[in-house]
């Protein structure tokens, strides 16, 4: 198990004050991360729109992860949701 250090922005950042919180993980990549948040979203935060989760990404420092690519080493990944305007 892996502990994914998740910072949030947006929508996600009214799920704790620190705007960021923990994720267990069973595996090493980005697709493993989203399924064990939508678990953590529907055990701790049940009325929290999760539908947004599909809509969303994750970066590290650097970039965009996509499904397929392994967690940072650092454990350090934020969770971008989809922003309108122009």
């Amino acid at each position: 198990m892996k502990q994914v250090n998740l910072q949030l922005f947006g929508a996600f950042s009214e799920l704790d004050a620190s705007r960021e919180i923990v994720v267990d993980v069973a595996g090493d990549h980005v697709a493993d991360l989203r399924q064990a948040l939508r678990t953590l979203l529907q055990q701790r935060w049940p009325q929290f729109r999760a539908g947004l989760l599909d809509y969303s990404v994750f970066a590290d420092q650097q970039s965009v992860l996509r499904e397929h690519e392994r967690l940072p080493e650092d454990g350090r990944v934020a969770i971008l949701p989809p922003v309108s305007g122009g």
